[in-house]
């Protein structure tokens, strides 16, 4: 159920984007991925935007290691990579052997560990909504989060996930969060010395749609894209407050920034089944909204 708070006031900071996901918040502005428009943007909060990267990848994530090194995980090449001091990527791990259908998502934590995730299907075989009817009809479930060490390791850390999407991670570095966009739940692992995952759990089960991205604020709260709205979760499934967006658009993704950590910016597109192309009208748009409690944890840093 969704929470009965008053309705926030959003103002609309960006406009034209063909498929935006994955925001971050790093270096006094929020960064976005446009995996249509194949391009990296970062965007002030005053909405004066610039294009960072072309990336040439559907899907693609990025993050920052604790020293400021930023990270791209390019689905197409299935690799991770290391955006160098000339603006150039260097290739730091093959997912090939690991990922062979993709990755999705990527989160580092204030250890260095870098947490990725794949939904762990062919996509071109009907996308998203495919997956979805199969999840009903069989309960199948192949995503799973992959840990690289600082060292450029690659191993599995968890699976039987049922689309893994956006992950957070709390401030002492203790737990994960997942967004099981096929199932509705929030699941959370704790995470070990090593940088494994165990004691998997369901943290929150979200009912009448599942999330996509997600962020924590220093209220231990999730705010998670999901449908029409941003909603703020408390750990159980209790929804303590929420920002909608204007249909027909959906919130994919949140992330909380801005110079006092308290401005959430909602990614939102128009979403109809199915992976837009290049021919799609560009009308995907960023809300920044004041909220309450400011940013934690990772992403963010």
């Amino acid at each position: 159920m969704h929470a009965t708070t008053p309705a926030r006031a959003s103002r609309e900071l960006m406009a034209g984007i063909m498929m935006g996901e994955c925001p971050r918040w790093h270096d006094g502005r929020f960064w976005f991925s446009d995996w249509v428009g194949e391009t990296l943007y970062s965007v002030d909060e005053n909405g004066e935007h610039r294009a960072e990267a072309h990336v040439a990848s559907l899907p693609f994530a990025v993050d920052w290691t604790p020293d400021g090194r930023m990270l791209l995980l390019n689905a197409a090449e299935r690799r991770l990579l290391q955006r160098e001091a000339d603006g150039s990527f260097a290739a730091k791990a093959d997912l090939a052997a690991l990922c062979p259908h993709g990755t999705n998502e990527i989160v580092v934590d204030g250890r260095g560990n870098i947490y990725i995730n794949d939904v762990n299907f062919d996509m071109s075989e009907g996308g998203p909504v495919k997956g979805f009817e199969d999840f009903q009809r069989t309960g199948e479930r192949p995503g799973f989060i992959a840990l690289i060490t600082p060292d450029w390791k690659v191993r599995k850390v968890a699976e039987g996930l049922a689309f893994p999407n956006g992950m957070a991670i709390t401030p002492d570095n203790k737990t994960l969060i997942v967004a099981e966009s096929y199932s509705g739940a929030l699941t959370a692992f704790d995470i070990e010395a090593d940088g494994g995952l165990s004691h998997r759990r369901v943290w929150a089960q979200l009912q009448g749609g599942g999330a996509d991205g997600i962020c924590l604020d220093a209220e231990s709260a999730v705010w998670a894209g999901s449908m029409q709205h941003a909603l703020r979760v408390r750990e159980g499934g209790e929804i303590v407050d929420q920002v909608e967006v204007p249909s027909p658009l959906s919130c994919f993704a949140v992330m909380l920034g801005g110079a006092d950590g308290r401005t959430l910016l909602s990614v939102a597109n128009h979403w109809t089944g199915d992976v837009p192309d290049e021919n799609t009208t560009p009308s995907g748009k960023l809300f920044a909204t004041r909220v309450d409690a400011p940013r934690a944890g990772y992403p963010g840093n």
